[in-house]
This record gives structure tokens, sequence and C-alpha cells, in this order.
């Protein structure tokens, strides 16, 4: 069976219209996140914004937080640490993996 483009999460499909509308936030903000280097989406080929599931769910982690009253750099610096910790939990799990071998 051929792998189609929406069967992958990170295949780039959505517009910003279409996202701010599952997300029920204005584009405006969904282009603010872009802006300020927080949900930075795919582009297209003509250079328009496409965001794919997993820049959604992102987004929508985003706008919770956001709606909740953190500030977009206290929230990108939120994500950074997020990432951080999955990259050493990564390590770990690789790490005792090779002792498990061993």
């Amino acid at each position: 069976m051929v792998a189609l483009p929406f069967d992958d999460d990170h295949a780039p499909l959505y517009t910003v219209g279409q996202v701010a509308g599952m997300l029920d936030v204005q584009p405006a903000f969904l282009r603010r996140l872009d802006v300020e280097r927080v949900v930075q989406p795919a582009r297209s080929d003509g250079r328009q914004r496409r965001y794919s599931r997993h820049k959604i769910a992102l987004a929508q982690h985003v706008s919770q937080m956001a709606a909740s009253g953190m500030s977009l750099a206290g929230i990108r610096r939120i994500l950074e640490l997020e990432a951080e910790v999955a990259a050493l939990n990564a390590q770990i799990a690789t790490l005792h993996s090779v002792a498990a071998k061993e």
C-alpha cells in the first residue's frame, strides 16, 4: 500500500484559514506565531503557510498556553525546554536499550 501525504503527520497540507477554523483562533494569531518563531509552518511553492497535523497540535498547545495569559516569549521557551526533555528522554531510552543488550 502506498503512503499518502494525509497519512503523514508532518505533511504540510492545511492553510492558515483552515487551521484557524479548526482551532477557533484568528488567522492573525497563527501568523504572529510564525513571525515570533513560536510555531513556524512550512511554505508552499507560492510562499503560503502550510500546516501539518503535527504543527496544528503544536499551535493548539500554544493557543491554550496563550489563553492562560502566557507571553509568546515564555511559550517559546517552554517549547524549547519540552523539546530538550524529549531529546534527553530519547537518549536515556537508547542508553537503556544498549545496556540491556550487554
